[in-house]
């Protein structure tokens, strides 16, 4: 059985790749930029970085044994180093010199619309790998799937998000068409080219079923999450557009300008290569995960936006608490309460203003922060020592029939659930 190289073998879908190859006897070998974790930790693994590998003599260093690279690098967004020319294209193309030098069969996974008639940057930046590694004498072809569904995936998330919100939005009538892969038919259809050479030479696009409008597809999500028929909300083009470029300016937000770019694009192709591969149909939405599978992903979906209203809720009362104090609120009881604690005199407007601007950057960092785990930690902290000060000098407070005590005990939960989701995403972690 061949070796087989992997690089990107951390991401989506090469994480879902290795083992499926390691089960059908293929010696694997994973090229990350950090020591593998998990499951991949009892694979052969060499260390890359894709930010800066732009050299031949690098990678044919790297090729001694090797007798075919899977490339399942990709990004869906650019960040720091990360951009669509350094993974997509330079590191891409290096790599695939190396591998002609060396005769090594090259598998380029790439993205469906990555063609004459892409516009996007990453189909852009995907296109120009895809042609400089047909354009060489070594063995290859290269993947194009359409969106991919599955446990981990970045845009399953997204669109599960989407499809569980009580009032869904969509882009004009939603009528933009995908075909949606599940993550196993076309990890098993990578692995059948692997074993071939039939398609040698030629991009091979790998896609589900049928085509779908974006408004049928998010219904079936919305189904298969038992969550029934969905209300959905036709939202001028206009203003798609310009949540996109906001999207794409602050770097977050469930839209940006590519992804936008992407979906108006269109995403399908003939299904006739995929039942080729597969031996049989791809597997449609309805059947995207097991009946055990559907309470966990119904519950997961709904975290997705619940998460985002519960930081909302916690960034206003930080922000509004903070605003109050600033004089909203009268200062001088706002001085009285504080010399009750045992803060007078020049201290007091520190003391006040101070701690008022300390709950504003609590509510701009809630809302702003990519990594939130220490100031979630923060904030729990000085909740505590707001919550003994008042309870040792003014513990009325505690009986006040507005609750203004009792309330921490609610906002200190949401908090620590705010932690514990965030605890492993290296998006909002420390």
């Amino acid at each position: 059985m061949p070796t087989i190289l992997i690089t990107g073998a951390s991401g989506f879908i090469g994480n879902h790749l290795v083992p499926v190859l390691a089960d059908a006897g293929h010696e694997i070998v994973c090229a990350m930029k950090s020591s593998p974790q998990g499951n991949l930790g009892r694979f052969a693994f060499i260390r890359v970085d894709y930010t800066r590998d732009f050299d031949i003599d690098t990678w044919k260093a790297r090729l001694d044994g090797i007798d075919v690279v899977i490339n399942a690098v990709g990004i869906l967004r650019e960040h720091g180093r990360q951009t669509f020319d350094a993974l997509h294209t330079r590191a891409p193309q290096a790599l695939f010199a190396a591998c002609a030098a060396t005769d090594v069969k090259v598998v380029q996974i790439s993205a469906l619309g990555a063609d004459e008639e892409a516009r996007s940057r990453y189909h852009l930046s995907k296109k120009a790998a895809d042609d400089a590694l047909l354009a060489l004498p070594n063995k290859a072809v290269v993947v194009q799937p359409s969106l991919v569904y599955g446990p981990g995936g970045a845009s399953a998330r997204l669109f599960n998000l989407i499809a569980s919100l009580p009032i869904i939005p969509l882009p004009g009538p939603g009528d933009q068409q995908i075909q949606p892969i599940h993550i196993d038919d076309l990890t098993q259809a990578i692995a059948a080219l692997v074993e071939t050479d039939r398609y040698l030479g030629q991009r091979i696009p790998l896609v589900g079923p049928k085509p779908l409008s974006l408004r049928e597809y998010l219904g079936e999500l919305r189904r298969l999450m038992g969550l029934g028929d969905g209300i959905f909300l036709p939202t001028p083009l206009v203003l798609i557009d310009i949540t996109a470029r906001v999207g794409q300016r602050l770097g977050k937000g469930l839209l940006d300008v590519e992804s936008w770019q992407m979906l108006q694009r269109g995403n399908t192709a003939d299904a006739g290569p995929t039942r080729e591969l597969l031996g049989r149909e791809p597997r449609p939405v309805s059947e995207f995960t097991s009946r055990w599978g559907v309470e966990a992903l119904r519950i997961s979906a709904l975290l997705g936006w619940l998460q985002l209203v519960l930081r909302m809720a916690i960034a206003t009362v930080w922000l509004v608490a903070g605003i109050v104090s600033m004089g909203i609120y009268p200062v001088d009881e706002s001085y009285d309460l504080l010399a009750r604690v045992g803060i007078t005199g020049s201290f007091a407007p520190v003391a006040l203003y101070g701690a008022a601007a300390l709950d504003i950057a609590f509510g701009l960092g809630t809302l702003f922060l990519r990594r939130r785990r220490l100031l979630w930690i923060a904030q729990v902290t000085l909740i505590g020592v707001y919550t003994v000060a008042i309870t040792f000098f003014l513990p009325e407070f505690w009986l006040h029939p507005f609750g203004p005590l009792i309330k921490n005990l609610p906002i200190l939960a949401v908090i620590l659930l705010l932690y514990e989701l965030e605890k492993h995403d290296p998006e909002s972690s420390s």
